[in-house]
């Protein structure tokens, strides 16, 4: 089972999470590309630390929003997302490669993330662009979705992420960061739920009903208080049920 978070998200003198902490955590690595969070010296420092410590880079690429985090939901045309996905994977690819890395995966961040579960027109731009600038490059994303659905269609790799601390509604999607309890903070139940869904590949949503999920991947938030505890104890509670840890790209 791959274990990811999202790193490298501080900008200039602002810091997000303890990404130092989290590098030696992860398999995988979600790192911003400078659109909903990131700048190049935290993407040098951030591909780096991968490189070093053999984690794997994926980029985390996102809508043009740093002051809202990517987690704003922006209407664009085809050919803007089209261009502002292939602007970050090749700013990111770029860094990497010259610090010995490369990028091997993608995964949307943020409201883009949530947007292609269901929005056919944005799924195509993104999977587009992705398919333009690497025809082999591994996606990852939700169950489901029209990411997903599209990425294969078009002769992507695949892989499927569950999140071990946010809330899940009964449809398999996750519960909207605005309401109330969707995100998880108690270590004890994130690192059962962690180990039921590697074990079982199965989530309980917040009505009680059980969600087939089947992840290739599970996903810590770095951004989340007390993520370097957690995270610490997921992977605690992973090999303890006997779980290998690697990457899956």
């Amino acid at each position: 089972m791959d274990l990811n978070a999202d790193l490298g998200e501080s900008f200039g003198s602002w810091t997000m999470g303890d990404d130092a902490a989290m590098f030696p955590l992860v398999t995988s690595a979600n790192v911003a590309c400078g659109f909903h969070a990131g700048d190049p010296v935290t993407m040098l420092d951030s591909c780096r630390a991968a490189f070093e410590l053999d984690v794997t880079v994926g980029a985390h690429v996102g809508y043009r929003d740093l002051a809202g985090f990517g987690r704003r939901s922006l209407d664009m045309s085809f050919d803007e997302l089209f261009g502002d996905v292939l602007y970050q994977l090749g700013a990111l690819d770029g860094v990497a490669h010259a610090v010995g890395a490369s990028v091997d995966y993608v995964k949307p961040h943020g409201a883009l993330y949530n947007r292609l579960v269901h929005d056919e027109e944005q799924a195509s731009a993104v999977v587009a662009a992705i398919q333009a600038y690497d025809p082999g490059l591994p996606i990852l994303g939700l169950p489901g979705s029209q990411l997903l659905v599209q990425a294969r269609e078009a002769g992507h790799p695949v892989f499927v992420e569950a999140f071990v601390d946010r809330a899940y509604q009964a449809d398999g999607t996750l519960v909207p960061r605005s309401h109330e309890g969707a995100v998880l903070h108690e270590v004890g139940p994130i690192v059962e739920r962690a180990v039921r869904l590697a074990t079982k590949g199965e989530v309980v949503a917040v009505d009680g009903t059980v969600v087939q999920v089947r992840p290739d991947s599970l996903c810590i938030h770095g951004d989340t208080p007390g993520a370097v505890e957690m995270a610490t104890a997921v992977r605690a509670g992973l090999e303890a049920a006997g779980v290998e840890l690697e990457s899956f790209a």
